[in-house]
């Protein structure tokens, strides 16, 4: 019989067990990262008014709800590189967006760096890919070579169609190494092979770690129809092009509740960490809410960048919103750290194994760091950075903008920069960003020709 203790979390005292979470327990393990969902598209976030996400809601509201959670870049595949490696996205050769074509493409995965999913594997646990990649497209840097024992789903960067899943003519499903040609929407094909293979794990002694990878709600803004009309009708006077994301969302939300229900049919929800997230912020004009935040995806502002996320454990982690900062790249040591995996290697993000075990942790002494490189005319082939330690935060929203300083205790809007530039704090924010620009510029980002 468990201990129980009791620990007082903002205003409510909440029962936890002393034994939870212990590291030898080796649950399996579900990432479910999704693609340019705004922070407030959720209904349980209390910004929008329009939109729906009861499945979502649970796993936040029935866990630990992460409020102050942020990606590693205001774009995908870094922030998908500092997820799966615990290190700063330009550390790993992944300071901008991995694409088709080699002139528009501004990050290659160092062959060197080491995943979450290698290490895993240490500790006898199957490790899946189902979903989107998008840290490469040849060997060495398909999810096989990088420590997935299987892999399921889209190299690329996006789809230009949800049924045709095609990316510049190209097909870029796979199955393993093996290209396929599967039929369908694409949140329904991942979430139909997610259950699958859930499912087919129930059978087997060993743990497994499942990174579910949606390119949903990224554009094209492509919901099955049915959806759309029934947020119309549940929303009137709603615009389409909110109605069209609305719908993307709530068709994710749904997908996201069947593999929630399975796991619960299958007895597999009590042995289960769950971690949800996006990869970076909503696309405002794609009809996106990051609310109560300024900016877009690809912006360095809040709106960019801070995110949606949280940590269900049935009957293990008690629920309680949290307001420590927290990155992506802290998923990795929390993992690694929760299973008993030593990592030899030093590594940007930290364990947060204290607050999912309902005991109280500082999160925000630390430097921390964001880059975007990108090309086209807006960027030039040039990148540009943020910095923050605890409330202060720097930032540099394009190449050609100037340097902006903030207090985002005093400003959370981003709106009044600080233009004394002589205190120690900003002299702390511009020669740590410095200094990591010179560390990570010891990785290279391009494939030698």
């Amino acid at each position: 019989m468990k201990n129980e203790l009791f620990i007082t979390i903002g205003l409510c005292t909440l029962p936890f067990s002393s034994t939870l979470i212990a590291k030898t327990q080796n649950p399996n393990i579900i990432v479910i990262l999704v693609d340019d969902l705004g922070y407030g598209d959720l209904s349980c976030q209390k910004q929008a008014t329009d939109i729906l996400t009861p499945n979502i809601d649970k796993l936040l509201t029935e866990g630990i709800h992460c409020r102050n959670f942020h990606s590693n870049c205001p774009v995908s595949s870094p922030s998908r590189a500092s997820l799966l490696t615990g290190l700063f996205p330009d550390k790993v050769g992944v300071p901008g967006v991995i694409r088709t074509y080699p002139e528009d493409s501004w990050g290659y995965l160092s062959e060197s760096s080491i995943l979450v999913p290698q290490l895993l594997k240490k500790k006898g646990y199957d490790t899946a890919l189902i979903g989107k990649w998008h840290l490469g497209l040849e060997t060495p840097n398909m999810p096989n070579n990088r420590g997935f024992d299987y892999f399921y789903g889209f190299l690329g960067d996006m789809m230009d169609d949800y049924y045709t899943h095609l990316r510049c003519g190209n097909n870029y499903m796979r199955k393993n190494e093996r290209e396929i040609d599967p039929k369908g929407h694409a949140t329904e094909i991942f979430s139909d092979e997610a259950i699958r293979y859930v499912t087919v794990r129930k059978q087997q002694n060993d743990p497994f770690f499942l990174f579910l990878s949606y390119n949903a709600p990224h554009t094209p803004i492509q919901p099955p129809t049915e959806w759309v009309d029934k947020v119309e009708k549940r929303q009137p006077g709603i615009t389409k092009k909110r109605a069209k994301l609305v719908a993307l969302i709530e068709h994710l939300d749904e997908n996201i509740g069947r593999l929630y229900r399975t796991l619960e049919q299958n007895e597999q929800l009590e042995n289960t960490l769950i971690v949800f997230a996006s990869d970076n912020g909503g696309q405002v004009d794609a009809g996106a809410n990051n609310a109560p935040h300024r900016g877009t995806k690809q912006n360095m502002y809040e709106g960019g960048i801070c995110v949606p996320g949280g940590f269900y454990w049935k009957g293990t982690i008690q629920p309680a919103a949290n307001d420590n900062f927290m990155m992506l790249s802290d998923i990795f040591p929390t993992l690694c750290d929760l299973t008993d995996v030593k990592i030899d290697h030093k590594i940007d993000g930290i364990s947060i194994l204290p607050i999912l075990q309902g005991r109280s942790q500082v999160t925000d002494d630390r430097l921390v760091y964001w880059v975007r490189r990108e090309g086209n005319f807006s960027y030039g082939g040039q990148a540009y950075y943020a910095a923050r330690y605890k409330n202060y935060k720097l930032l540099q929203n394009t190449p050609w903008e100037p340097l902006l300083f903030f207090d985002l205790e005093a400003d959370p809007k981003e709106e009044n920069p600080i233009t004394e530039r002589s205190s120690d704090m900003y002299k702390k924010l511009f020669n740590g960003l410095m200094e990591h620009i010179r560390i990570a510029g010891a990785t290279p980002w391009q494939k030698a020709e």
